[in-house]
């Protein structure tokens, strides 16, 4: 049998054991079946939740620390997998050093791995996330 990775819900917050090779096929989540990917970035808007998602998903998180009021943040491509609100969690802001916004962390395991502040043109922020990402083993 191929290796399972754990992706959490979207949605439930449930964590899911997915198999590798059916990342891209439409996996729903066991428990409220709803789909583990919409193309969307799930809002996270408690630390419990982004801690449950930082410690248990074994694919990185890219992480976009942002603010509605943020004038940037509204130019930034949306292909972020989790945002944080830094006004709604601001001890977010404190654990990871945040001094401006935007900033993308990219979290494995709960560990940053990578961390880029400001705006990017969507195929340098691909290309960054790819730099970053592809060295972690999943």
């Amino acid at each position: 049998m191929a290796s399972a990775l754990h992706i959490v819900c979207p949605h439930c917050d449930a964590i899911n054991r997915v198999p590798r090779e059916r990342l891209r096929d439409g996996a729903k989540c066991g428990s409220c079946h709803r789909p583990l990917y919409e193309g969307r970035p799930a809002a996270l808007d408690s630390v419990a939740r982004f801690d449950k998602y930082a410690k248990h998903s074994d694919i990185p998180l890219l992480v976009d620390f942002w603010a509605a009021w943020c004038g940037p943040y509204r130019a930034m491509p949306d292909v972020r997998l989790i945002k944080v609100d830094s006004d709604a969690v601001p001890e977010l802001l404190q654990r990871f050093s945040i001094q401006g916004i935007p900033t993308l962390i990219l979290v494995h395991h709960g560990r940053e791995i990578a961390r880029k502040s400001g705006v990017m043109p969507l195929a340098q922020l691909l290309a960054w996330t790819r730099e970053h990402a592809d060295g972690v083993k999943v």
